[in-house]
Parts: structure tokens; C-alpha cells; sequence
């Protein structure tokens, strides 16, 4: 049985491992993102995360094929109160403007909640920070979406320290409603922009933590271990300069830990992340269940203290 944890200070708890949606309708079509929904839940998973944007990127798309493909599974499948679906507005151009926009968070926010064929998002993001909008402007769209119980908690991802303690302190003094989530790139290779100050900020606030690129774009699995792999995939050319730096020190530690636990990479990652202040639970992808069976198991994984420890130092 998964012990689910709390999300920061709100009345969401969710299990150590989040399931990324960047991938369905993209490079796992329907059925296969259906079966691997299905496992999710099945193995105990509990919160899925995608975004209007996804996966707006890929030739012949515009947005939204995402958060059409899981609409359809919870249609489907009967699920919804099984699950917690987290979505983003900020980073799709359409109706209302652009970026933070408060007619741009409300239509994409009613965009949003069409496709996903749900009356209510549990976990509404700001996908990332817009200085051209007032935070103040801002958080009054997403209180009114609260307002209206089309939302329930509201989260900011990409948000440096210096703006998210602004946005904290507006909402104290205004009465305007917490970013009460955090969305960051944060990994075992990629540190900076969460260690230290925004870190501590979550900590200091009870901030739910839930990082994105948790496994390094599939660096952290150890595919990718010289130049001559990174042809693998092509999200080969995105990991290139973690062969540099400590990216090599780090697989070296996680494989003597994986002989140690008989985990896999994967795990060991996930399970790293799992137990850093502030986190709550990470985000990991998957375009089949057997890549799915094998991400569900750093839920259960409990490194010890001088495992986590070893692995600090080596991508320090």
C-alpha cells in the first residue's frame, strides 16, 4: 500500500511519484496512453500532471493534445475520483492574451477544463512567471477561478525565489489567494535552480514540491554514457553536456547503489528526489507500462541515509 503524503499546507495528498502527461498524444498515442493511465492507477498513483501546451511543440500540433487524451481515459474510464489531474496556463498563446493575462487564465483555464471533460482542475499552475502582468492581477484571476470552484489549489512552476516570495507576500497582504505548489527543474544533474534559496523559501512556507525532469530527459537511467549514445533517442542531444561536469561521478554512485538495493537508475533517481526537503513527490513520464511498472517502484524505495548522502556529494 502507497503512503500518500500531504502537499504542502493543502487538503491534497498525493503519492511519492507523479505521473508527467508531456507524452500522451505525443510519442504514446491514445490506447497506449490509456494502458499506461490504467497502471498508473492500478499501482497506486494518484496525481497526473500535464499542461495546455502539451504538446503544442510537435509538427502538425497546437496544444492541448494532452489534456484531450487523459479527458478521454477519465471519460472512459470511470476514474476521476480515483485521481488528482494538475494542468498549467502560461506558456499556449490564444484567447485572452498571453502568458499570466488574467483573460488569458480564464479562457484557458474553461479551454482547459472542456478538454479534460472535468468540472473542477485540482491543481491549477502558473507555467511560468510573466513580469509583464502584475503579480497582483494575476492572482486575482486564479482567486476568482477558486471563487467559482472551477479550481482548487493554485501552483507556480519556473518561478525564481525573488518572485515567488513577492507573490507569497502579496497574497498575505492582499488576502489574494498562495501559490501553495512549486514546479521546478530539479534532478540529481540539475541543482541550482531549486537548492538554496528557493529551497529554503519552500521549506520556510510548507510549499508542495513537485519537480519536473526528475530523470534528466533519460540521462539519470544511465543511457546515455558516452557520445556514442546519444543517438539513442532524440532527447540525446538535450543531455550531451551532462556527459561533462559530475553527470559521469553521478551514474558511477548509482550504479554501486543499485548493486547495493537492486534498484534501477530510474528508482534510485526518483527515490533521491522523494526524500529532499521540501519535495513532495516528482514528476516522471512514461510511453509504455513497462517504463511505467518501473518508475511506480521508487515509491517504495527507501534509500539510506548514506546512499542519499553519496549521492548528494557526487553531483555536488
Amino acid at each position: 500500500m502507497t503512503t500518500l503524503r500531504r502537499l504542502g499546507s493543502t487538503d491534497l495528498n498525493i503519492a511519492p511519484l507523479v505521473l508527467g502527461g508531456n507524452v500522451f498524444g505525443w510519442t504514446a498515442d491514445q490506447a497506449r496512453s490509456f494502458a499506461i493511465l490504467d497502471a498508473f492507477v492500478d499501482g497506486g498513483g494518484t496525481m497526473i500532471d500535464t499542461a495546455d501546451v502539451y504538446s503544442a511543440w510537435a509538427p502538425g500540433h497546437r496544444g492541448g493534445e494532452s489534456e484531450t487524451v487523459i479527458g478521454a481515459w477519465l471519460k472512459a474510464s470511470g476514474k476521476r475520483d480515483q485521481v488528482l489531474i494538475a494542468t498549467k496556463v502560461g506558456m499556449l498563446p490564444g484567447e485572452g492574451g498571453a502568458k499570466l493575462a488574467p483573460a488569458r487564465i480564464a479562457a484557458a483555464c474553461d479551454a482547459s477544463l472542456e478538454r479534460l471533460g472535468v468540472d473542477t482542475i485540482d491543481l491549477y499552475f502558473a507555467h511560468q512567471d510573466d513580469e509583464d502582468v502584475t503579480q497582483e492581477a494575476a492572482l486575482e484571476a486564479f482567486g476568482r477561478l477558486v471563487d467559482s470552484g472551477k479550481i482548487r489549489v493554485v501552483g507556480a512552476s519556473n518561478f525564481h525565489a525573488a518572485r515567488l516570495k513577492s507573490a507569497l507576500d502579496l497574497a498575505r497582504t492582499h488576502d489574494l489567494p498562495h501559490y501553495h505548489v512549486l514546479q521546478p527543474e530539479y534532478n540529481l544533474v540539475s541543482r541550482h535552480k531549486f537548492e538554496g534559496e528557493l529551497q529554503n523559501l519552500c521549506v520556510e512556507h510548507n510549499i508542495g514540491v513537485v519537480p519536473y525532469f526528475g530523470l534528466a530527459s533519460g540521462f539519470l537511467t544511465g543511457k546515455y554514457r558516452s557520445s556514442d549514445d546519444l543517438g539513442k533517442s532524440v532527447r540525446g542531444s538535450r543531455v550531451a553536456a551532462l556527459l561533462e561536469g559530475n553527470g559521469l561521478a553521478v551514474l558511477a554512485a548509482m550504479d554501486d547503489i543499485a548493486d547495493e538495493t537492486g534498484a534501477t537508475l530510474a528508482q534510485i533517481a526518483l527515490a533521491w528526489l522523494a526524500a529532499q526537503a521540501g519535495v513532495t513527490a516528482p514528476i516522471a513520464s512514461a510511453t509504455s507500462v513497462a517504463q511505467l511498472q518501473e518508475l511506480l517502484g521508487s515509491m517504495t524505495l527507501e534509500l539510506s541515509r548514506d546512499q542519499l548522502d553519496r549521492l548528494t556529494a557526487a553531483g555536488a
